[in-house]
């Protein structure tokens, strides 16, 4: 557990934004992950689409086109997309 902005949140656990919550850019997930010595909030996901990861080629084709072989760092919005494809 960690402190973001006076609230107990747990890290590198992602779930989905909840409603009434401020989702700063409208979008479908969040995550809490340390950068360093502070607690970094990372929204990811459009809330208007759904995942099709069951498809192979819907599959493939996200991975290849977000580059997910390399997906950067865990305070990274693209991080956190790939690892749900």
């Amino acid at each position: 557990m960690a402190t973001y902005k006076g609230k107990q949140v747990s890290l590198n656990k992602p779930r989905p934004i909840r409603k009434g919550e401020p989702s700063y850019g409208r979008k479908k997930s969040v995550v809490y992950v340390s950068d360093g010595g502070k607690v970094k909030r990372v929204t990811f996901g459009d809330p208007n689409m759904t995942i099709k990861k069951n498809q192979p080629g819907r599959r493939s084709n996200f991975r290849a086109r977000h580059n997910c072989a390399d997906p950067g760092p865990k305070t990274k919005a693209r991080y956190w997309s790939c690892k749900a494809w």
